[in-house]
């Protein structure tokens, strides 16, 4: 029998056994196409419609056309009115804007004598959109004289202030630091409990596990409950050396942050555990995890910003888990925001995390029979 002959057997048997892994079969055909389809659209760096609030002191027609002038650029977009510059800085702080603009009362007073018009208060975490808002601060209103107007054009003036909070050096590691711990506990808190079952079944001690008195949502838990500890623990050791190294600041609570990485930890675990429970081999269960953190990652706002993506893939994007964690641990590391003043990113992750873990032990169960 030739070498040919004999490679010849063992290809087709690798395209026989690849034909029936369904799984796998499916992967090769979903995962370039979805994922494709899904980031050709979603990864834009062209930022359009941040979340803004306005202060409008003034409440006359000048104003209302600076808003309006604003809009037309189509950077920001005005979804919030706030009554005063301390309650705009809070809902900043919040997450609930990204950035505000502030229009004094008078404004009328500023547009006759050619001086700027208000001020831009801007969450500085995100330097993408710092920059956007730094593109403002020079826009040639028709409202201006012309003269002022042939001064903001060389950049000689500024129409708009702009007031960068919580990161006014414009560093991208206070930016990537916070963001890179999301992504971190994504990978390994996922990788480890995707297996976690699987392997219980390869090595033949599903059987035991049956044969004890403990029950399917006990086992669950009990599955994660040493890698949160893992969690917590790399959580401390990114936000140190961030702090240490790259000088990122910590401004939330410390029993803040620790909560916040809890509650991920705990829905990326569960993440892995659905996983865990539907594939069959170690294989499929690395496949599956690939399949999850791709779009984690890329969706969640660590490289383009949510505002930046279209509709369907901020859709997708609210589904995972690392989303909200972005939000959250952005808020509180940089902004000193608590878990109730972010509470829907918050809410979102406890109900994740009890969901997962009770249609974990059901799909567990369900396997058992």
């Amino acid at each position: 029998m030739s070498s040919w002959t004999r490679m010849k057997a063992i290809i087709i048997k690798e395209i026989r056994q690849l034909r029936r892994d369904r799984i796998t079969f499916a992967m090769i055909v979903v995962i370039p196409l979805v994922q494709l389809t899904l980031f050709g659209y979603a990864i834009n760096m062209d930022v359009r419609n941040i979340p803004a609030g306005i202060v409008d002191m003034s409440q006359n027609q000048t104003s209302r056309q600076l808003q309006q002038q604003v809009l037309a650029s189509q950077v920001v977009n005005f979804t919030h009115s706030y009554s005063s510059p301390a309650e705009a800085q809070q809902a900043i702080q919040a997450g609930e804007v990204r950035v505000a603009l502030v229009i004094p009362a008078d404004v009328n007073y500023r547009l006759a004598h050619s001086q700027t018009l208000g001020q831009w208060m801007v969450d500085g975490t995100d330097s993408t959109i710092s920059s956007a808002i730094l593109g403002l601060r020079s826009l040639p209103f028709t409202l201006f004289p012309e003269s002022l107007n042939t001064q903001v054009g060389n950049d000689t003036a500024e129409t708009l202030n702009v007031a960068l909070f919580y990161n006014p050096s414009r560093s991208s590691a206070v930016n990537i630091v916070p963001g890179l711990l999301a992504v971190i506990l994504s990978m390994t808190m996922v990788l480890f409990t995707s297996v976690a079952v699987v392997r219980e079944r390869e090595q033949g001690n599903l059987e035991l596990l049956i044969t004890t008195p403990v029950s399917s949502l006990e086992l669950m838990i009990a599955k994660i409950v040493p890698y949160i500890f893992v969690g917590l623990i790399q959580t401390v050791i990114i936000l140190t050396l961030g702090h240490f190294m790259f000088d990122v600041p910590i401004n939330g609570a410390v029993h803040q942050i620790f909560l916040g990485a809890l509650l991920y930890i705990s829905a990326s675990l569960t993440v892995g555990l659905l996983i865990s429970t539907m594939a069959m081999t170690q294989l499929q269960a690395m496949q599956m995890t690939m399949f999850i953190l791709l779009p984690s990652i890329l969706l969640s706002g660590f490289i383009t910003p949510y505002e930046a993506m279209p509709n369907v893939a901020q859709w997708v994007a609210e589904a995972l888990p690392t989303t909200h964690f972005m939000r959250l641990i952005r808020g509180i590391v940089l902004r000193s925001a608590s878990l109730m003043d972010m509470w829907k990113d918050t809410l979102w992750l406890a109900i994740f995390t009890v969901c997962g873990v009770w249609v974990s032990a059901k799909r567990f169960k369900k396997s058992l029979d």
